[in-house]
């Protein structure tokens, strides 16, 4: 009997045979959720189940522990958390077998790592390329495709100005069934019984959660707006928040689709010249570079990685940021964030690395606390994708390994890469008084904070070079003190 994870729910994991999945009460209790994510495991799980009728066995129980002691033995695909793959090697009579849905094995990895002169200097970029080549993705007898391995710096334009989004066609959505009906009540059940706590708004479902809607929403995606994801994926639009972005890494995460499956449709778009190459590399280096990267990295990094702390940031998150309060606060780029996320369970790349994570990065929330809100409060939230994504990439807690300086930004990116500071109660090019953007001068104060422990980071020689030169410095530090948006 084949035992399936609810993140293992496509036809790569499925061999034939009979098949075992596992309802957990204890999986949704473990954490506050947002409802909306709780709301899809549930309902990919019961879809799954319905599809495979006979051949599957569904047990509703309190933990996997429990449930297992009548259905062994059984074999299991190696999960995706630690906790889990612990637990598949601690039961009896469960054999376990290679992981899958990704795009390299660890033995791929580790032969990288084996070519590198320095296994302790690893970069995503120089993984991609390596990988890139492995696979023969976009790739010419003589190099990449273009001549070029990435095209970055044509995929930064800002949000087009004097329009309220990218004016494309409404991403696809599911339509719900008699199963969402189910999983609600379920849902609210176990809320009303105190048995877990939920967080965010009671909206539809938004994301695919069976095989075929997550055909559905990649061909959308394809057709509707790969073409302009590139230009646009690192800008932000107050009344757009799907914009071009693919909206597949729920499914991809639920294991409905294998991410080279993702990369093949928009390379054969590319080969019909339904989508630039501009575009289509960008998603490639999302997938088989950052999202195959952090994957990697989870296994690969010291267990105790999410405990990281190299800023010494040790402040609790509030309570108005953990329950997604956005109207607690005026910063307007913020507030959308926050209710953004509060709607969906979801935001796009760059609001969660430079709007949220550079806010808690500024403030000094404790990192453990920020990686696993992140991971109970988005839809695609698990251990192993917000490990290095929010520890390393978005709060520089590990020092370094995975990127080469703080994300730390001000007002002045903000207010080129998203159309929210026109509205805002606050002006990003002020850093003191009553209009001063909390972003700007938290920047400046960060790096007031941190100037010592940065001082041997070449990338931060300049920004360190202006925040000497800044006249009113001890005064940014003190107004941002008094507002309370910095540690004590």
């Amino acid at each position: 009997m084949r035992w399936l994870f609810g993140d293992q729910l496509g036809p790569h994991f499925d061999d034939g045979g009979q098949v075992l999945m596992i309802e957990s009460l204890a999986a949704f209790a473990r954490r506050p959720m947002h409802r909306a994510k709780a709301h899809i495991i549930l309902s990919a799980l019961r879809h799954r189940a319905a599809e495979l009728g006979p051949r599957v066995t569904f047990v509703t129980a309190g933990s996997f522990q429990e449930a297992l002691q009548s259905h062994l033995p059984t074999e299991v695909v190696d999960p995706t958390s630690r906790r889990a793959r612990d637990l598949v090697r601690q039961v009896p009579n469960v054999t376990v077998l290679p992981a899958r849905g990704f795009t390299a094995t660890h033995g791929d990895f580790t032969a990288w790592l084996n070519l590198r002169p320095d296994r302790r200097r690893i970069r995503m970029e120089d993984w991609y390329r390596w990988h890139r080549e492995q696979l023969g993705i976009l790739m010419d007898p003589d190099g990449p495709m273009g001549g070029r391995w990435n095209f970055d710096e044509a995929n930064r334009l800002p949000p087009p100005k004097g329009q309220p989004d990218l004016g494309l066609p409404p991403a696809w959505t599911p339509t719900e069934d008699a199963v969402d009906d189910e999983v609600r009540a379920r849902l609210d059940e176990w809320e009303k019984q105190g048995r877990i706590r939920l967080i965010g708004a009671r909206g539809p479902r938004r994301f695919a959660v069976t095989r075929s809607e997550a055909l559905q929403a990649l061909e959308d995606f394809i057709q509707s707006r790969l073409a302009m994801f590139g230009p646009y994926e690192d800008a932000t639009m107050e009344q757009d928040p799907v914009m071009a972005h693919s909206l597949l890494s729920v499914p991809m995460n639920l294991g409905l689709l294998h991410p080279l499956e993702v990369v093949g449709a928009a390379v054969k778009a590319f080969e019909e010249g339904r989508a630039p190459l501009a575009s289509v590399e960008g998603l490639t280096r999302q997938i088989i570079g950052w999202r195959e990267y952090v994957w990697q990295l989870y296994w690969h990094l010291d267990p105790d990685y999410d405990h990281s702390n190299a800023l010494q940031a040790y402040q609790d998150i509030p309570d108005w940021f953990s329950n997604l309060e956005a109207t607690a606060v005026n910063a307007r780029c913020l507030q959308q964030a926050l209710a953004t996320v509060h709607e969906w369970g979801w935001s796009h790349h760059i609001v969660r690395l430079m709007i949220l994570s550079n806010w808690c990065l500024q403030r000094g929330y404790s990192p453990l606390q920020v990686r696993d809100w992140f991971v109970s409060r988005f839809v695609d939230g698990y251990d192993w994708v917000m490990d290095a994504n929010v520890i390393g990439m978005g709060l520089y807690a590990d020092g370094g390994i995975m990127a080469t300086k703080p994300y730390a930004a001000g007002g002045s990116y903000i207010k080129r890469m998203t159309n929210h500071c026109g509205s805002c109660a606050y002006k990003p090019t002020e850093r003191t008084g009553p209009r001063a953007c909390p972003f700007t001068a938290g920047y400046w104060a960060f790096l007031d904070r941190h100037e010592e422990a940065l001082r041997g980071n070449h990338r931060m020689a300049q920004p360190l070079a202006g925040l000497r030169r800044l006249s009113d410095r001890n005064e940014v530090v003190a107004a941002e003190q008094a507002r309370g948006l910095l540690p004590p």
